[in-house]
């Protein structure tokens, strides 16, 4: 049910997204609004991922914290770091969106 409703709600955003291009008098959507679609599009869903596995890394560490308490200090250090790289990756792809923005649009 839950996959159904899911495949149904991306049907209807894609079928709105293309339709008002497509009944458009004046040639549709430009090629700059599509590289801002897209640029948006990649800075949320890399934002999404980053926070879903800060998440769930966090909540490992925690949890194996919480089991041995003793152990905290070998595993805050790996968690950190893991952090860091979690968040370089959405910080890489906000610096691709401004790069892919500024290159479409000239400056």
């Amino acid at each position: 049910m839950k996959s159904k409703l899911m495949t149904v709600a991306l049907t209807a955003v894609a079928l709105f997204l293309v339709s008002t291009p497509a009944f458009a008098q004046d040639g549709g959507m430009s090629a700059g609004a599509g590289f801002g679609l897209g640029a948006g599009l990649s800075m949320g869903l890399a934002a999404l991922g980053c926070g879903m596995g800060q998440g769930r890394a966090t909540a490992s560490a925690v949890e194996g914290i919480a089991r041995n308490p003793q152990a905290a200090g070998k595993i805050q250090t790996p968690m950190i770091i893991g952090l860091v790289f979690i968040e370089t990756l959405v910080l890489f792809t906000f610096a691709f969106g401004f790069m892919v923005r500024t290159s479409a649009f000239g400056g």
